[in-house]
């Protein structure tokens, strides 16, 4: 029952982790494991073109236009901060000591002066978000994703992050939410997130293989929490980026 929870958020991150992508991504080049591809292949399939185009898109439209931007934000925000306990623990795991205080303090402050954490008083006095899931925790102790898995509802995924989600099911006080407010606050991260990438679909619709983009975005983006975006780039990769910095100096 607690996978269900995750229904509408992994929907959105179907589509977050794909069109969201800034860079164009080299379908050939990369390779990640996918045993079970063929099976993966038919799931994209309804997730994508049942799920998302006849109940999350639709919803998220009329959240977007419906909802005022204030109360947008404010359930949001109530919603992420109950995650901060959370990010503290797997902020210590990985021994970051600093960000485990940091998001602690974000708790204790947005759920008593920001009303229950609709209002972010944290970051208005400088404490930022630092969001770590426990599946980050254990690629950063060096255990590798295991194979890509579509699941059917849930989305893209992998073993490890799989194992995570449902640590971090444990880590209170998400563990005493009832079953409706679980749902309402996955809801609501769900249709945020679907609705703010709406503007960029144009880049999966424009791939030509869309599920191999959505893998290779979702990839991409589990290597650049791990590593807090300091991705280590191939000899190729910095000869490029080196002559194009010699080309702009010279202009």
């Amino acid at each position: 029952m607690k996978k269900s929870l995750f229904l509408m958020m992994h929907l959105s991150l179907l589509m977050l982790t794909g069109c969201a992508s800034n860079k164009a991504i080299d379908q050939e080049s990369i390779q990640y494991s996918d045993p079970l591809e063929t099976v993966n292949r038919s799931i994209w399939d309804f997730n994508y073109e049942v799920l998302d185009a006849f109940i999350l898109r639709p919803s998220a439209v009329a959240y977007v236009e419906y909802m005022p931007q204030a109360a947008r934000t404010g359930l949001l925000n109530m919603a992420e901060n109950l995650e901060e306990p959370s990010n503290s623990i797997n902020n210590l795991l990985q021994g970051k000591v600093a960000d485990s205080v940091s998001s602690l303090g974000r708790f204790v402050l947005n759920s008593t002066v920001g009303l229950l954490g609709v209002i972010d008083v944290a970051s208005e006095i400088g404490l930022e978000r630092k969001e770590e899931a426990f599946g980050e925790v254990l690629g950063s102790w060096g255990l590798e994703t295991g194979p890509y898995l579509m699941l059917p509802a849930l989305g893209p995924s992998d073993v490890r992050s799989g194992v995570g989600d449902y640590v971090d099911n444990f880590y209170g006080p998400l563990d005493a939410l009832n079953i409706y407010f679980s749902i309402f606050r996955m809801s609501i991260k769900a249709l945020d997130a679907r609705g703010s990438v709406i503007q960029q679909e144009q880049q999966l619709h424009a791939s030509a293989d869309p599920y191999s983009f959505v893998k290779n975005a979702y990839f991409q983006n589990l290597e650049f929490k791990v590593k807090d975006g300091k991705i280590e780039k191939s000899a190729e990769e910095q000869q490029q980026d080196e002559e194009i910095d010699a080309y702009l100096n010279n202009l």
